[in-house]
């Protein structure tokens, strides 16, 4: 089965023009993640330029919470840092970061804030921790290379006691082992240098991920669940962190991911015949280019961000 490549990038092109749909009002607690993973999928199937650089920039900009100092969803919506990585990621795979200007200091002060005495983050002011929180401020910090000791050293110590008994990771130390949450615990310790620690878990690691595995090929997020194509990324990089990508079966899992395609409108879903989402179309064609498929650009599983983008951030601890 082919790749829908022209129908996905037309897809991504025209989301932005459903404003008179409810759907598109609705999420826009979202939009800024959005576009993020619009222009990401355009980037991994080097159509980039069917976005407007310089329109798609003023958009992210419009999103910087004067007040708190970091980025929110929408204009005049609070910051949160699930945003704010976003703003980051956008500026800095459109090599703009530069545009952040005089609000740069600022933007740093509220991602380090948000950091706990225990090494865990907040989302924003009202206080959720999670270990996604971890990983979003810690790739923040690192694309704008702030990071520092001690907030590496409380990030490694937390995201460590999220470890669970059977290999998986949760959100906090001791909930239940999650897909998604064992991406940003591994992704945090390898943005921050600190694989070394898991050297004795690595084999129960990786066969609890590969475990994610189910009979038609996807990968599920949680033992008995339903496979989900966003898994072909959440599950995915953490393998290839660990250097056991080949504990999955590549063929099965092409071909249910490439089997989740709209062959008519673009855009790929969570499971064959279900309605497609932008969401699912960054992850499935992110999962794809973890898998070596066709020309894809090559993704980096750490900050899904292209390898050449990747390349160009400074690695952790600095060099004096």
């Amino acid at each position: 089965m082919q790749l829908f490549r022209e129908k996905h990038v037309d897809y991504v092109k025209n989301l932005n023009t459903k404003t008179d749909q409810l759907e598109y009002w609705l999420t826009e607690h979202l939009r800024l993640n959005g576009v993020y993973w619009g222009l990401m999928a355009l980037f991994l199937m080097d159509s980039q330029d069917a976005f407007v650089k310089e329109e798609v920039i003023e958009f992210v900009l419009s999103c910087r919470d004067p007040k708190r100092g970091g980025f929110g969803p929408y204009p005049k919506h609070e910051a949160h840092i699930l945003s704010t990585l976003s703003a980051i990621q956008i500026l800095k795979l459109y090599n703009s970061l530069d545009r952040l200007g005089s609000f740069k200091p600022d933007l740093v002060k509220f991602i380090k804030d948000l950091q706990l005495p225990d090494g865990s983050f907040q989302g924003d002011r009202f206080g959720e921790v999670d270990s996604r929180f971890v990983y979003t401020a810690i790739q923040c910090l690192s694309i704008l290379e702030e990071l520092d000791e001690n907030i590496a050293s409380g990030a490694t110590d937390f995201v460590l006691r999220c470890l669970n008994f059977d290999g998986g990771f949760g959100m906090v130390p001791g909930a239940e082992s999650h897909a998604a949450q064992a991406f940003v615990c591994l992704g945090t310790l390898s943005i921050l240098g600190q694989l070394d620690k898991l050297t004795s878990k690595k084999e129960l690691i990786s066969s609890w991920l590969s475990e994610r595995q189910v009979a038609n090929g996807g990968l599920n997020g949680r033992p008995e669940k339903l496979p989900d194509v966003c898994y072909s990324w959440w599950v995915l990089t953490g393998m290839d962190i660990l250097g056991c990508l080949d504990w999955v079966d590549h063929d099965k899992l092409r071909q249910y991911i490439l089997s989740c395609q709209d062959d008519v409108t673009g855009g790929i879903s969570d499971r064959p015949d279900n309605q497609v989402d932008v969401f699912h179309t960054v992850f499935g064609i992110a999962g794809l280019s973890l898998l070596g498929f066709e020309d894809l650009v090559p993704v980096d599983a750490s900050y899904c961000l292209p390898k050449a983008v990747v390349a160009t951030i400074k690695k952790f601890p600095y060099e004096i």
